[in-house]
């Protein structure tokens, strides 16, 4: 019996969750194992990277990586979600702008900072997502996060109260936040009223299918999966001779004679396949994880 095993690229459309874009990948694939990496809220569209299978296990490689979005503000209203699927909470008149003053303000907001996560957000707290809190009418303080804004530009919308914007960023980023935080600096109040995620690390939306492709392509039976090397493409690789693979897929640790700086890599089959993520112990490397063999990005099971 065949399963399946890879990487799927998803243009997630508007008005769903994740989580549905994950149940309609189960039903396509037939295929209970299936993660996404980076969660997009239901207002947005884009890419959604997806794990089927055993590759479920290396979401984390792209769960780590750069982001770039491309989107609408909306000047003027805020609302309690800080996007256009919220209710209004306040509003405030919008000064005249011009390209040069919105993205001299955007350009400041470029570099390492740190971040408040929104309330309605995922995120855990005791146990409990902060958007339960909210709907209940709790608002708790969050720790700050970490983030990075390494590109940051914007452009007029149809009118003054409305502006394009792309923002390349790290994993973590509130974009709603951002750009609220932008139409405070602007002198008003703004929310997120479009947002598309256009590409995360090397992986571009460019190349996703839509839900009704998936399906489509999944019932005329083609593969549609990606191999698993593609988790880790960021990785140093090493390729295992015959003896060094079944000592790995038995879980013993085994020497490689080139040095590495890296604290994981990734060890392939001469034929491309991913076998393991590799962690250094000594003078020795230990698999951290590996998968089943396979081909063609195929499992016999």
């Amino acid at each position: 019996m065949k399963t399946n095993n890879g990487l799927l690229l998803i243009d997630k459309p508007q008005g769903i969750t994740s989580h549905d874009v994950v149940s309609r990948v189960r039903r396509a694939l037939s295929e209970k194992r299936v993660g996404h990496a980076g969660t997009l809220d239901p207002m947005a569209t884009g890419l959604l990277i997806i794990g089927v299978g055993p590759a479920t296990r290396l979401i984390r490689f792209a769960q780590s990586e750069k982001k770039l979005y491309t989107g609408v503000v909306k000047l003027g209203s805020a609302t309690d979600s800080l996007d256009a699927d919220g209710e209004v909470t306040g509003n405030a008149a919008v000064p005249q702008l011009s390209l040069e003053i919105v993205q001299a303000c955007a350009t400041s907001m470029l570099g390492t900072q740190q971040q408040i996560p929104p309330m309605v957000s995922a995120i855990k707290v005791g146990g409990k997502r902060l958007y339960e809190m909210a709907r209940e009418g709790i608002e708790i303080e969050r720790a700050p996060r970490e983030i990075t804004i390494s590109r940051f530009e914007v452009c007029p919308s149809t009118s003054n109260d409305e502006w394009n914007f792309v923002v390349e960023c790290t994993v973590g980023t509130y974009i709603r936040v951002l750009l609220s935080d932008l139409a405070v600096r602007l002198g008003t109040l703004g929310h997120l009223s479009a947002l598309r995620r256009e590409a995360s690390g090397h992986h571009s939306v460019k190349d996703a299918l839509s839900l009704e492709e998936l399906s489509t392509l999944a019932e005329a039976g083609t593969d549609v999966l990606r191999s698993p090397v593609d988790f880790v493409s960021g990785l140093e690789t090493v390729v295992l001779d015959t003896e060094q693979e079944r000592r790995v897929r038995m879980g013993q640790q085994i020497e490689i004679a080139q040095p590495y700086a890296s604290a994981e890599i990734a060890a392939l089959k001469s034929s491309g396949q991913l076998v393991a993520i590799l962690q250094p112990r000594g003078q020795m490397w230990k698999p951290e994880l590996v998968l089943p063999d396979s081909s063609e990005g195929k499992l016999d099971s």
